[in-house]
């Protein structure tokens, strides 16, 4: 069992007290570093299997979820401790998953495998393997847990499942590289970000046909510098923040119009999003400068950087009370 490294703080009881947390995955350091939201610090790095990625929490964020691409497992973590409890089986190099509502499933892109693993995390067997396109990456569910989705980077397409009998229903084309996908307003919307394309794909759920194309155009930066990856929805899903990679900016979209509205600079190479307990703060990774950038959303501002590990990918909001 791999114990956390203890940074600012003396002690793990420390931490108990403090406000609630992002949780950061850095791809090189093979750990996670914990933000303490109210201080805008970093009060702990805990070590993790290799090359951490994806990262999400129970519904009651008793245990934490890592992808260690590179150790082949999903680790469970105690997110009191710091101790990784145990692997769960989740087929070669997982990247990204997504947990079902039910809390138990976890459905999980096998990037080597071009398939979708889906693990039974009270049993940690693995209840299904989906056959998807090359390079999966991307996982989304529904709010209702009937679809789930996968993208593939290199097939270039959004794959549609249907959770009760673990079978694709639907495979549409999005533009190159699908990196990202959320299901939105009530899960009658899916959008899929296209790096390579730089292009978000919106989708009506129940026909799969797409309804909208998002562009992104940024003065005085190359277009082949605004990739869009990672995405997060305001609460009233209103506007979208979508980070836009090697451009180093995150994008404001309206949801409703499909348009951008600003562009907002952070660090370099951002790569995903995670909002705070009221979504009235944007917290990005920043893999190349290998900070956090804080941005009010309100004023669609750059408030501070943070400086966490080498190479941050994934983040994760908790609760601590």
């Amino acid at each position: 069992m791999k114990l956390p490294i203890l940074t600012t703080c003396a002690t793990l009881l420390c931490s108990a007290a403090l406000a609630d947390e992002i949780w950061v995955t850095n791809e090189k350091d093979d750990t996670v570093s914990v933000i303490d939201i109210e201080t805008m610090e970093v009060v702990r790095t805990i070590e993790t299997g290799e090359r951490p990625r994806g990262i999400t929490f129970s519904k009651d964020y008793s245990v934490v979820y890592i992808c260690a691409s590179d150790s082949d497992a999903v680790q469970v973590m105690d997110p009191v401790t710091g101790e990784i409890l145990y692997d769960l089986p989740s087929g070669e190099d997982p990247e990204q998953f997504v947990l079902h509502p039910d809390n138990r499933h976890l459905y999980i892109a096998n990037e080597d495998d071009a398939i979708t693993t889906v693990v039974d995390t009270e049993t940690r067997t693995v209840v299904a393997q989906i056959d998807v396109g090359i390079e999966p990456e991307g996982m989304a569910v529904s709010p209702d847990g009937k679809i789930a989705i996968t993208t593939s980077e290199t097939t270039n397409m959004a794959h549609w499942i249907d959770t009760e009998t673990q079978t694709l229903f639907a495979n549409t084309l999005v533009d190159s590289r699908p990196r990202h996908a959320e299901f939105v307003k009530n899960g009658t919307e899916l959008w899929v970000s296209a790096e390579i394309g730089g292009t978000i794909s919106v989708f009506d759920v129940a026909t799969q046909t797409e309804k909208a194309k998002i562009d992104f155009e940024i003065d005085n930066i190359h277009p082949d510098r605004v990739q869009p990856v990672g995405f997060e929805f305001t609460k009233d899903d209103t506007h979208a923040f979508v980070a836009l990679g090697p451009s180093n900016h995150v994008a404001v979209v309206n949801a409703e119009t499909y348009e951008v509205e600003e562009y907002i600079l952070v660090g370099r190479r951002v790569w995903h999003l995670e909002f705070n307990r009221d979504r009235s703060q944007l917290f990005t990774t920043n893999g190349v400068s290998g900070d956090v950038t804080v941005v009010d959303v309100e004023s669609r501002k750059a408030l501070k950087s943070i400086k966490v590990g080498r190479f941050p990918w994934g983040a994760a909001f908790r609760p601590t009370e």
